[in-house]
């Protein structure tokens, strides 16, 4: 049981908040101190200081899987922490899902959470990374994260690319297969577009080795990459890019905020705590 202090906000969850039933306790990630050890003795030990991914995170307390925290090293601050879990580890895992060293990698909406952690691991593992933003206004910071190629749309993309972190779908997904090097791969992680994608007739079959296309949803026993994600910050490898901070009284704001795309990176939210027990 972890008594939370900071929670942070993914836009795909607010998008999809109002489909929930009411009374829903919404969000997955925080960041807090451990009030209650698992009984088995797995996990950390009371008064450790973690942050966490699980369903039910927007609350003052939070149960989770041991499995699913990570403790939080003494030099980075539990806000930054609390912005990491879902978007750190969609951005870790689908990069990890084939050798980037030396390769193109193209990651859309990356102006975004999941895009600008994305930026940053593909640069820390040798990628030649292009990095594809809605609007020139969008471009800023990308390329000291480490973008070697920052684009509005497709726009100046001349060669193959080899793997695609792709979080806008619609049109530019159909477009950007048809950039995608043969044995490349797309990773869908969203679809911030919220338009269909239309595949030219053929353009799915190609001679030589295989393109693919793969969903993204593997979130099992995400405490070891949480771990990782922690020791890159600590170490001033890895930005949390929190771009907004405020208290939970203002989620509407920061919600509304993610939604209207005024957000570069992450939005934490400080949680008051519960009354003594």
């Amino acid at each position: 049981m972890i008594d939370v202090q900071h929670i942070s906000l993914n836009r795909g969850e607010v998008a999809f908040a109002g489909r929930l039933p009411a009374g829903t306790v919404h969000g997955y990630d925080a960041a807090g101190v451990v009030a209650r050890a698992a009984a088995n003795g797995t996990g950390p030990s009371v008064g450790a200081r973690v942050t966490a991914f699980g369903a039910g995170a927007w609350a003052q307390r939070m149960a989770v899987d041991t499995t699913a925290v990570a403790e939080v090293p003494a030099q980075v601050d539990l806000a930054d922490a609390a912005a990491l879990p879902m978007a750190g580890i969609t951005a870790l895992r689908t990069l990890r899902s084939r050798s980037i060293l030396g390769r193109r990698v193209l990651i859309t909406g990356a102006a975004g959470g999941v895009g600008r952690y994305a930026v940053q691991l593909a640069a820390l593992g040798g990628a030649h990374v292009i990095a594809s933003v809605g609007s020139s206004a969008r471009a800023d910071g990308l390329a000291k994260l480490g973008a070697h190629q920052v684009v509005v749309g497709l726009e100046g993309i001349d060669r193959p690319v080899d793997l695609i972190i792709d979080g806008v779908g619609g049109s530019q997904l159909a477009a950007a297969w048809e950039l995608l090097a043969p044995g490349g791969g797309v990773q869908n992680i969203g679809w911030a577009s919220g338009e269909p994608a239309v595949f030219a007739p053929y353009s799915l079959v190609s001679m030589g080795p295989s393109k693919t296309m793969n969903t993204f949803g593997d979130v099992h026993e995400v405490g070891p990459d949480l771990s990782t994600l922690l020791e890159f910050v600590a170490a001033g490898r890895l930005s949390p890019e929190v771009d907004w901070h405020g208290p939970w009284e203002r989620v509407t704001e920061a919600a509304q905020a993610l939604l209207d795309r005024r957000i570069a990176g992450k939005a934490v939210l400080d949680v008051e705590p519960t009354a003594a027990d």
